[in-house]
């Protein structure tokens, strides 16, 4: 049965991240997240609303097109709020005459462009379909992953950011890019990155490796974060983010950082930056090109 690889990017203010949630009505009220209800999307059990996640979305949108019941696998858990422009998802579409006679499953020799067209056809604006490729029957978006990369965003001013808001976290102080880019070349390599993950982060190892960190000025209150790495804790990046910034206010030196890897107290690292700022950029996979960003 042929298996597709999908290139996904999305704006994800109006999501509650990626993965599929179905919280009981109550809890979805209490929390908040009641408000990301999507009522087009089934759920499984009585008495659960489904959230406005782009797993579900894009998902709901590949078996319309398919006609029949597929699982989408991603990459990536991004958080509510979190960007992407190179998610990467894959399904498994059926090629049975059978099943094909009777209008359900995508054949390869139908193509991948009519199945990303159709797909994105069948999506809201917020969320694209970039590229379709078939992948081995085996191909885990997952397990196959050999590195990711992120990038953040601050708008260094006390003039608050209004078109592109949705995609910065502004911090009100200026930043000294040198005091920023001496803490990022400590956190490069491989360390125990504890005091750079949320608790609760559900991981057995928090030792990661960081293959770059740049920090690059786009303009005069623009601030770039590039990240790579072989994964990433729970919150990781956006902890990181925070820790550069407020090396680059002066709250934090070098050999404080030194003294978070050491420690892995979570006390010891700067604050965990808004989701907005945030965006998964690429993942790379066995055999693929190194990605060309600065990332």
């Amino acid at each position: 049965m042929p298996r597709y690889k999908l290139t996904i990017a999305y704006d994800g203010t109006d999501f509650c991240g990626w993965q599929k949630q179905e919280p009981p009505i109550a809890h979805a009220d209490a929390t908040g997240s009641g408000r990301h209800v999507d009522p087009d999307l089934e759920t499984t059990a009585p008495g659960r609303v489904a959230l406005r996640t782009i797993q579900a979305i894009v998902e709901r949108a590949a078996r319309e097109v398919v006609r029949e019941h597929i699982t989408l696998l991603g990459a990536s858990r991004t958080d509510s709020g979190v960007h992407a422009r190179g998610q990467v998802a894959a399904f498994t579409a059926t090629d049975d005459p059978a099943m094909l006679a009777k209008g359900s499953g995508w054949p390869l020799e139908r193509g991948t462009e009519p199945l990303r067209r159709a797909i994105n056809g069948r999506l809201p604006e917020d969320v694209m379909v970039l590229a379709v490729e078939p992948v081995a029957p085996g191909f885990s978006p997952i397990g196959d992953c050999v590195a990711k990369g992120y990038s953040y965003t601050m708008h260094a001013s006390r003039e608050r950011p209004l078109w592109d808001r949705r995609y910065v976290h502004q911090v009100w102080e200026p930043l000294d890019l040198d005091a920023m880019r001496a803490v990022a070349t400590e956190l490069v390599g491989e360390h125990d990155f504890a005091a750079f993950a949320a608790a609760g982060h559900g991981r057995q190892s928090t030792v990661r490796a960081i293959h770059a960190l740049t920090v690059e000025r786009l303009d005069d209150a623009r601030i770039r974060i590039d990240i790579s790495g072989n994964g990433f804790l729970w919150n990781m990046v956006r902890i990181i983010a925070g820790t550069l910034a407020d090396a680059g206010r002066a709250r934090l030196s070098v050999e404080d950082v030194r003294e978070a890897l050491r420690t892995g107290d979570r006390r010891k690292a700067g604050p965990t930056f808004p989701a907005s700022g945030l965006c998964l950029e690429w993942i790379r996979y066995r055999g693929e090109p190194v990605a060309s960003s600065g990332a």
